[in-house]
């Protein structure tokens, strides 16, 4: 079936619906919910990992406690020092229950959406679209490209979230017996997850500052520029 000129200008209206709103409120409080929580959990790991790591201070530990005329050994040190990573690292571990939360949060919203909002039948109607127009083409190459972006995204944040809970829940036999490629596992996807981030950031601020004008306020008020 050939496309008549009018439908050929109007096609990339199609994609852009999915760039910048409508959003529903259910998608809108999931994606700044997942925003703070992901921000708080990267947090806890930069700073159990950095400022609250436990072998950089066991020895400030000991020289503190020396200028107030308490002597402790290395061991002692340890393990004040090591209390207030596991602080941290317990933060992390209650966040990352909120992200599992989370997780199915975003399939019982993508059930609950309007069909016409569904993420699947958004990409089946601009996948099977065969536009002849150029400007049309490349518009919609860029939605399939950036919707692929979220899917592999989910993808992650899932095995992400499957991997911290066999980590929380290592008092299993099973989990115990493999806790440590699970955390390996786990410690990588949160390489992609920054990548993500930083693809999702630099995407959004070329999109306000070309055609796709509105991304943010669209994702703050639900309504479209």
């Amino acid at each position: 079936m050939s496309y008549t000129t009018g439908a050929m200008r109007a096609l990339p209206k199609e994609p852009e619906a999915g760039f910048n709103g409508p959003h529903s409120a259910a998608i809108r409080i999931w994606h700044w919910t997942l925003f703070l929580v992901m921000t708080g959990s990267l947090i806890t790991v930069l700073l159990a990992s950095t400022v609250f790591r436990t072998g950089k201070n066991t020895l400030l530990v000991q020289n503190q406690l020396q200028t107030k005329g308490v002597i402790i050994s290395s061991d002692q040190a340890r393990a004040v020092s090591h209390a207030f990573n596991d602080k941290l690292w317990e933060l992390h571990k209650w966040l990352g229950y909120i992200i599992c939360g989370l997780v199915l949060a975003r399939f019982a919203i993508e059930l609950g959406q309007p069909r016409s909002e569904k993420l699947n039948v958004q990409l089946k109607k601009v996948i099977h679209a065969k536009p002849n127009d150029p400007g049309a083409k490349a518009e919609r190459q860029h939605y399939i490209q950036v919707k692929s972006i979220y899917l592999a995204f989910y993808a992650v944040l899932l095995l992400m979230a499957l991997t911290g809970l066999g980590l929380a829940f290592d008092n299993i036999p099973f989990l115990r017996s493999i806790r440590q490629p699970v955390k390996q596992v786990h410690s990588f996807m949160q390489y992609l997850i920054y990548g993500f981030l930083f693809i999702h950031l630099a995407g959004v601020i070329m999109a306000e500052l070309g055609k796709h004008k509105g991304l943010v306020s669209g994702m703050i008020n639900g309504r479209r520029e």
